[in-house]
């Protein structure tokens, strides 16, 4: 009866996403409000039908009702109720449901604190996202249902995936799902500018919170999955250029840009079409990375499906809302008259340089995931593009855009001179050639890692920099500086905090250039050295858990022959999957991560691989990923960021007839 519930909450959704998709369109063309009312309790009642289904299907999981194929196919008695609740969503069709229910609850958002807009581009805005949602729910009635029975029920369900039954992969789709749907807010946005005709200050203060909640649980939901693959896969690196870890980057990068153009947009009223094709296209991205993990065409650890019929039908989607999107974007663009003017060297020439290097790594990035596909389909051969190539190609885009990260903060609207930018950062630029110099004499001579620093401590100079500037740190006296800190806008502290924290992580992926390893076959009470510290075999033992049997190293690490940390990798044995995971054992002091994982054993001698990492500064990585997500937040934070600019009596008086 559950099933049965859910499946028709999905139904009743399904029909709430064809009217909002309908009325509220059509009532802003009609001039209709009544046609425009409905919207809001449209999208209301889609969220909760939806916020429904996905409730039923969490309850078929954590009752391990194997009447339901979803369940069947991805649970099992055995499995800890942790993972029976989080596996709801470790698979195609429960994940499905997560994406929609979240746009629904994003629907909901705009309904419910979108009064502040105007009438018809609110309902414009809810239109779009009810067709967005018509188009997914579609798509997983049609190929993808979650509530589809089974009978006779089965004896017992096969399992979770092991490599998913884990807290940071329960807790990564959410987040990036929360950030792939703020970008489609942020489409529904464009769209209905576009359809208006319009797009101001006003328009661009709209746009902004969404972009940055949007970027901030994309970053956190990028980071995680990275970190989940440092320790759980057992490779000891943060990142390998997988497609679908390329499918998350490329809608992050595009965010990126947007964020910073709808800034432009609110300020000044410039670079308006090019701020409503960033939205596009990060909406775009977003589906990519949709089609991409379920569509089978590339080979990936992150994939959900391969399942032709699924890739086809997103792929449908795709190219509807982006034909469609284009479309509109070629007929309207030239009303997007932008009003405000700048010089090249200016903040706003400084984001445009920005945005275009920004871009060209999209198009690395893009080119780079895409052409085996391509390469196979057009000319039938099998190529492999992999981390020499993305790291050749993009790290020369990424070294003046980490330097014009730097000024653009210094410069003031519409109009700079350099000079007093590069005044302003000549002992960033000292701190940052020490730090070169320092790690290439500390290094042996490496020189890219010595880079790496260089740049990282040049970032964080700079944010720091812009916040002297702000406070007038060495213009006056300690007690004046601090009264002028007191008073910066959350926003301007946003900012210079996730600048830092990209130079944080800059600094993490440095260390992470002079990483340790070593890979050595030991008996008990044998030990190998890697990085000044001894790494002792003590014993392998036996380890029984909930649904899985373990083999379980104790290694003693030492350090001038004191015992310093006892690590434990196991390596498990999930008998419903028939297969093995890796569990790493990690020791961090926050300056470098100790990194231990057991591999194969030898029958007859009782010999062990071991592999042992030394991993300098890589928790900087994850710390400065969420550094930067803070920083996004605390602008979020800041009201003048979440508060529209035109009251609503100016709404009132605004004209209703829609510009040519």
């Amino acid at each position: 009866m559950i099933a049965e519930l859910g499946h028709f909450a999905l139904a009743l959704a399904m029909i709430l996403a064809l009217a909002q998709s309908i009325l509220p369109l059509l009532g802003a063309e009609m001039r209709n409000g009544r046609m425009m009312a409905t919207g809001a309790p449209l999208a209301l009642g889609q969220c909760l039908a939806i916020a429904t289904a996905f409730g039923c299907l969490m309850y078929s999981y954590a009752i391990n009702d194997t009447t339901v194929v979803n369940v069947v196919q991805n649970s099992h008695s055995a499995k800890p109720m942790l993972y029976k609740i989080t596996g709801t969503w470790g698979n195609h069709e429960g994940s499905l449901v997560l994406w929609i229910m979240i746009l629904g609850i994003c629907g909901a958002a705009v309904s419910a604190f979108g009064r502040e807009l105007p009438t018809a581009l609110r309902a414009r805005v809810l239109g779009v996202l009810g067709l967005i949602s018509l188009g997914f729910l579609a798509f997983t009635i049609k190929t993808s249902n979650p509530f589809e029975r089974v009978w006779p029920p089965a004896l017992d369900g096969q399992g979770l995936n092991p490599i998913l039954q884990d807290i940071g992969l329960a807790l990564h789709p959410p987040l990036l799902y929360l950030g792939y749907v703020g970008y489609a807010v942020t489409f529904a946005f464009a769209i209905a500018a576009l359809i208006e005709g319009r797009v101001d200050a006003a328009w661009g203060r709209w746009v902004r919170p969404w972009s940055l909640a949007a970027w901030s649980f994309l970053t956190l939901g990028i980071a995680l999955g990275s970190w989940w693959a440092y320790y759980e896969l057992g490779w000891g690196g943060y990142w390998f250029w997988d497609p679908v870890e390329n499918a998350s980057l490329l809608p992050w990068l595009i965010g990126t840009a947007l964020l910073h153009s709808a800034i432009v947009v609110e300020k000044r009223e410039a670079l308006k079409t090019w701020t409503i094709l960033l939205a596009i296209i990060a909406f775009g991205m977003s589906l990519l990375g949709t089609f991409l993990v379920r569509s089978g065409v590339l080979n990936s650890v992150h994939s959900f499906a391969n399942d032709p019929e699924r890739g086809l039908f997103i792929l449908g989607l795709l190219m509807f809302y982006l034909a469609g999107a284009f479309l509109l974007f070629a007929f309207r663009a030239r009303a997007m008259i932008p009003t405000g003017v700048f010089a090249p060297v200016s903040r706003e020439g400084a984001i445009v340089l920005n945005n275009l290097l920004i871009c060209s790594i999209t198009a690395v990035v893009f080119v780079g995931t895409l052409w085996p596909l391509f390469a196979d389909a057009l000319f039938g051969s099998k190529v492999s593009v992999g981390p020499p190539f993305f790291n050749a190609a993009s790290f020369p885009l990424v070294v003046p855009l980490l330097l014009a990260m730097a000024a653009g903060p210094l410069m003031p609207w519409k109009r700079a001179q350099l000079m007093p930018v590069v005044m302003k950062l000549w002992w960033v630029a000292v701190i940052g050639f020490a730090a070169f110099f320092v790690a290439l004499l500390a290094s042996g001579q490496q020189v890219l890692p010595a880079v790496g620093f260089a740049f990282a401590a040049w970032v964080v100079g700079a944010a720091f920099a812009d916040i002297a500037d702000r406070t007038a740190l060495f213009r006056t006296n300690l007690g004046n500086a601090w009264n002028r800190a007191k008073g910066l806008p959350r926003a301007a502290w946003g900012a210079a905090i996730a600048h830092a924290g990209i130079g944080i992580t800059a600094a993490g992926i440095a260390g992470m250039g002079l990483a340790q390893e070593r890979l050595v076959s030991l008996a008990a009470g044998e030990s190998t050295t890697l990085a000044g510290y001894e790494w002792r075999l003590d014993s392998v033992r036996d380890e029984v858990g909930p649904n899985w049997t373990a083999r379980r190293a104790y290694i003693t690490v030492l350090r001038d022959g004191r015992e310093l940390r006892v690590m434990t990798p196991a390596r498990r044995f999930f008998p419903v999957a028939r297969m093995h995971t890796t569990e790493v054992a990690i020791h961090t002091n926050l300056m470098a991560d100790l990194y231990a994982v057991i591999g194969e054993e030898e029958a007859a001698t009782g010999r062990a691989v071991v592999r042992v990492h030394y991993n300098l500064l890589a928790p900087w990585i994850w710390i400065g990923a969420a550094i930067m997500a803070l920083g996004a937040a605390l602008s979020l934070a800041d009201r003048r960021v979440r508060v529209s600019a035109p009251n609503r009596a100016a709404i009132r008086a605004a004209p209703t007839t829609r510009p040519a």
